[in-house]
């Protein structure tokens, strides 16, 4: 799954490959429950074991996609 995290007062965003493990439906809880507090770290592990922490506070959205989908390459792929 794919997950970008977008930093308040930033042009940049975080990317990040998380693993497409059977409890990603658990690892979402965990992120939404974090966030909810609206204080604290959301640590999030990629595929690589990089770890990256961003404190809730600075979070502007975070967006999810699932890398399952059918990634379409090229000139009329719509």
């Amino acid at each position: 799954m794919d997950i970008r995290i977008g930093i308040v007062q930033s042009g940049k965003e975080i990317e990040m490959e998380l693993s497409d493990e059977p409890d990603r439906d658990k690892m979402l809880e965990e992120v939404r429950s974090t966030v909810a507090k609206g204080e604290g770290v959301l640590v999030l592990v990629d595929k690589r074991d990089r770890r990256v922490m961003v404190p809730v506070e600075k979070i502007a959205y975070i967006e999810v996609e699932s890398t399952s989908r059918e990634r379409r390459v090229g000139f009329g792929a719509y």
